[in-house]
């Protein structure tokens, strides 16, 4: 299986049966004698090939190893034994008969877990050893799922990581947060690091990591783990290994699908009859005459007709997907590659919406000598989602009586005229727009193996270079709206460097194991940006081809810096497999912070373990297979602010004076040169078991966060000419517990079925804002509550007809909101306010079932996120005086329905309620089903690997929300990011993955 290729462990057991192979026989990569060849496959349980077996004559002493397709060749006599052998399986034995070919299948050892190799950031390390909090994501995550980000197969997969999906537009890349937030305005997102380099701060995004060229990902979430990257580890750490090359002969892999894209849930307008009544009931509310049947002139052609027009269908589409990638990977022991190429098209599911992505990449591990290894990592990732866009908050408000177009066959640019409130939904489709960025990276490495006296020592240098050109523009001309035309071009790019020293030394002296690891690396990033804009062209024709054709041009530009500067050490050591200790100190020095401090930090951690299982008293207990307990404190840091933020700077603006414009100058950024970094202090505790021959195993982790010197952005009287300052001010606390189960329920010769339960809590509290032990009202943050909380008035209902108003809200009448006088004065007041709950979720948890049928696998996936409350932007929605369509599930008041959860239509939220909802959901998140060919197939169509599957991407959502989706973050009118509105989708794909021989 290629999973079993990817680790790193097993490829250095694959290195060393290399080496002796080419001491042998130089000449040739499989050991042969003019006698008798054996040949075969060699398999897995799941009848997949294995790569890297080591199989020896025992007689002769010779050596071969399989290929990437799992076959073999070894010369061998009968009567002679054949040890076949590969970390992590049983070996298998087998005395050679008359037979020329063998195919043998292995079985997993029954703690192969414990021997995994997991990257723990600067090196690795075997999971039995390691002291930190350090999670694997599931290998099944990574490469059954048909996913365009990595993050998308994380999510709700792994205990303590919060990844949340707010709209599906294709491109973008969901929120991760592990462990809470311990930051209040600060950035609170994980740390990225990929192969070694950091793809944070470099301007990249996790969308330009092919999901196919990942060969594991582990994160770091305690101090232990995260504090050897120092000032960026307080959010924790994600560690991604793309594929590298192994020795063999080439073997070239297809993987590939294709799908559809539809909205989950349609939160549907009303029809032309019940937006025509909502029109009368709201003329009734209001006292009004009633002079026709619809708001506007141009809607009763429609209206007589008995003809209306389905917005939301006519804004959106189905929505495809495809990504085909192929790669080409094997070596020789000298030299060992691995070559993909990616395409990736999605088309989105509202009209416009565009995502394209081509990447490339390029792993090259070369020995040198014996004593030097040099490799490479390219890659090349161009994004582009052009394409003018529908806007669907638009679509819903619509009237279904609304004219589309034009007796031309244009865009009719007000539908409901003589109404101009809302525009066609559809006129974006007209306009020009541009979105492209580019990512090209190159990382290289030289690691020296001191020999002799020095023997353990490695000296390895690393080295990133990335360069991010990005390119954005739009033109809006007549055919949207815009009579003058606007053209706006912006261009921008970012240079970064990373260069890593990195000394190690590994030593055993009998019971005795010492890893030493010392770094010292440099970071550095370069920004640039300009841009132009004009208004006024006398046609459309060219628009952003000539922006200077445009009566009135304005252009700007930009340009900052970053630098990182940093030292580190850790030792681990480790006594008789038993006692484990983990030492870890971080130096950060960083541009970011002011002028009046060091700008250097120091980031310590310590971390115990006791491999319990290990102790002689625990030989004869055949119940518990694996027992360790985990310690561990330490310090991080946070240092997520924009550069230049301790510098006090002017923007420029132009006003008028004596008649011609003039350039002045206004506040921009009032700077704070004593400015520092978070420090957040880490205590975990973790407890690793296995029992039942490891038929269950799992982990439980308890971990505080301890917050201070906050780097918060302190709200200040606008008389002084700025709004807000950085501070180091401020403390918060966070704990939480994790626990991550899995279980083997049946194992049978044919059918098999596991269990892997995730589930974590989070708590976190502000404790210090400013000294004085008050609370910053303006801002919702409250001392000893959670930090992003939901502040609002507590409704109890409706008033209802014939109840008296007059005592508790005089402004109130039949058909407005109730709310709880909490204050007992008599009267309805902003003192009436409360916190009504947390936005982030108290719980979360995920279930996947795995169900294995001979070559048939099923897995199903479930998770949940409960706990959580938000203002329902889709209970806002404004009636706007009558002049808009409103969501027909929504509804509304009347003297006859007497709702007790939704007001009248002529209710004016003058309070500004914003209908806190609670937004649990259990999500049916993902199920796959897959066939796996059999060897004897394979064999027939001259193939290494066959499989073939079907998945589903949020197939259903079980929630009391009211709305699109509870996950979404779907903006109102005016909110600013309104046209982006694009809810979550379901998604239906058929794939395949195949390798040749």
């Amino acid at each position: 299986m290629l999973k079993n290729l990817l680790s790193p462990l097993r490829c250095i057991m694959v290195l060393i049966a290399v080496f002796l192979i080419a001491e042998i026989n130089p000449n040739h990569l499989y050991a042969q004698t003019a006698n008798t060849d054996v040949t075969g496959v060699i398999l897995d349980a799941k009848g997949g090939p294995i790569p890297g077996v080591t199989i020896k004559n025992q007689t002769t002493t010779k050596i071969a190893i399989s290929d990437g397709n799992g076959r073999y060749k070894i010369a061998a006599a009968k009567g002679e034994t054949l040890v076949y052998s590969f970390i992590g399986y049983t070996s298998k034995t087998v005395v050679a008969g008359d037979q020329t070919q063998v195919n043998v299948t292995l079985a997993e050892e029954p703690n192969k877990t414990l021997n995994d190799v997991v990257v723990i950031g600067y090196g690795t390390q075997k999971r039995s050893d390691v002291t930190g909090s350090v999670v694997s994501v599931p290998k099944a995550r990574l490469s059954q799922l048909p996913v365009t980000n990595i993050l998308q197969s994380i999510e709700g997969a792994v205990a303590g990581v919060n990844v949340t999906t707010t709209l599906s537009v294709p491109g973008s890349q969901p929120s991760a947060l592990i462990r809470g937030q311990n930051s209040i305005t600060a950035g609170t997102g994980p740390y990225v690091v990929v192969d070694g380099v950091p793809l944070s701060k470099t301007g990249g995004s996790l969308n330009d990591i092919n999901p196919n060229d990942i060969a594991s990902v582990e994160i770091l979430k305690d101090a232990s783990a995260t504090a050897i990257y120092g000032t960026n580890g307080s959010n924790g750490v994600i560690l991604i290994t793309t594929k590298r090359g192994t020795t063999g002969k080439p073997v070239i892999r297809y993987s590939g699908y294709a799908g559809i894209d539809n909205l989950a849930n349609i939160l549907e307008p009303r029809t032309g009859p019940e937006y025509a009544q909502k029109y009368a009931d709201f003329l009734k509310q209001t006292g009004q005459v009633q002079q026709r049947p619809v708001p506007n002139i141009g809607e009763l052609p429609a209206y007589n007709a008995g003809t209306t027009t389905d917005w939301v269908k006519e804004a959106t589409q189905q929505g495809t997907i495809q990504d085909h990638n192929v790669s080409i990977s094997g070596g020789t022991p000298e030299v060992k590659y691995f070559i993909s190429g990616d395409y990736l098209d999605q088309k989105g599911v509202i009209k416009g919406y565009n995502f394209t992505r081509i990447g490339l990449r390029s792993n090259l591990d070369v020995n040198v000598t014996s004593f030097l290894t040099v490799g490479t990592s390219l890659f090349l990732t161009s994004n582009n989602d052009d394409g003018g866009r529908a806007n669907l908050l638009f679509a819903t408000a619509m009237s279904p009586y609304g004219q589309e177009y034009n007796a031309n066959g244009t865009y009719k640019i007000f539908p409901m005229e003589p109404e101009q409130l809302y525009t066609n939904p559809l006129l974006g489709l007209t306009t020009t727009r541009l979105s492209r960025t580019t990512n090209l990276n190159g990382n290289g490495y030289a690691e020296i193996k001191f020999p002799g006296a020095l023997s353990g020592l490695k000296f390895r240098l690393n080295a990133g270079y990335t360069y991010l050109p990005k390119r954005e523009g739009s033109y809006i001309g007549r055919l949207a709206n815009d009579l003058n035309g606007t053209a706006r071009s912006f261009n921008a790019s970012t240079n970064s460097y990373t260069l890593e020293n990195i000394l190690t030394y590994s030593k055993d002296i009998k019971k005795h194991h010492f890893d030493i690891t010392a770094l010292y690396s440099s970071q550095e990033r370069k920004y640039n940006e300009t841009t132009a804009g004009a208004v006024g062209f006398i046609n459309d024709e060219l628009g952003l081809d000539n922006i200077g054709a445009g009566a009135t041009q304005t252009s700007g530009s930009y340009r900052d810096r970053y630098g990182l500067n940093s030292q580190m050490a850790r030792l681990f050591y480790s006594y008789d497999s038993r006692y484990l200790l983990t030492l870890t100190a971080r130096r950060d020095g960083s541009s970011v912070f002011g002028a009046n401090t060091t700008k250097y930090g120091l980031f310590p951690s310590a971390a115990v373990g006791w491999n319990i299982t290990n102790e002689s008293f625990m030989k004869n207990v055949t119940l518990i297979n694996n027992l360790k307990l985990r310690l561990s404190y330490g310090k991080t840091g946070n240092e997520a602010v924009d550069v230049y933020r301790t510098i006090t700077t002017e923007g420029s603006v132009r006003y008028p004076f004596n008649g011609i414009s003039t350039i002045g100058v206004v506040p921009n950024n009032l700077g704070n040169s004593s400015l520092l970094w978070e420090t957040t202090k880490t205590a975990n505790i973790g407890l690793d078991f296995g029992i039942l021959n490891n038929r269950i195993s799992g982990t439980v982790e308890a971990y505080q966060n301890k917050t201070s010197g906050l780097l918060l952005r302190r709200s200040l009287p606008i008389i002084t000419g700025y709004s807000n300052v950085f501070e180091n001010i401020g403390k918060t606390t966070n704990k939480g517990l994790e626990v991550t189960l899995n279980t083997q329920n049946f194992t049978g010769k044919d059918f098999r079925w596991e269990t892997m339960i995730v589930f974590a809590t989070n708590k976190n509290k502000i404790t210090d804002l400013y000294g004085d032990g008050k609370d910053d009202l303006g801002n919702r943050w409250f001392l000893g509550k959670p930090i992003r909380v939901v502040y609002d008035y507590q409704m109890t209902g409706i008033w209802q007809t014939g109840e008296d108003v007059s005592k508790q809200d005089p402004t109130a009448r039949p058909g407005s909101l109730k709310f709880a006088d909490l204050n007992g004065d008599g009267k309805i007041t902003a003192d009436d306010r409360t916190i009504l709950g947390q936005i982030d979720p108290k719980w979360t948890g995920g279930l996947t079932n795995t169900f294995h049928y001979k070559n048939i696998n099923l897995s199903v996936f479930i998770q949940t996120a409960q706990g959580m409350t938000k203002n329902n932007q889709d209970l806002t929605y404004g009636d706007e005086t009558g002049r808009r369509n409103t969501p027909a599930e929504i509804g509304y008041w009347t003297p006859e329905n007497m709702s007790q959860t939704r007001p009248a239509l002529s209710y004016n939220n003058t309070l500004g309620y914003g209908y806190a909802s609670d937004a649990s959901y259990t999500r049916i998140k993902d199920v796959t089903l897959s066939y796996v060919f059999s060897q004897n197939i394979l064999d027939k169509l001259h193939l290494g690997s066959l499989t073939v599957y079907a998945s589903g991407r949020n197939l259903h959502t079980f929630t009391n929300w009211v709305g699109w989706d509870p996950e979404n973050n779907y903006s109102s009118r005016g909110s600013g990011d309104w046209v982006n509105n694009y809810p979550i989708t379901r998604t239906f794909v058929l794939g395949l993955n195949v390798s040749l021989r």
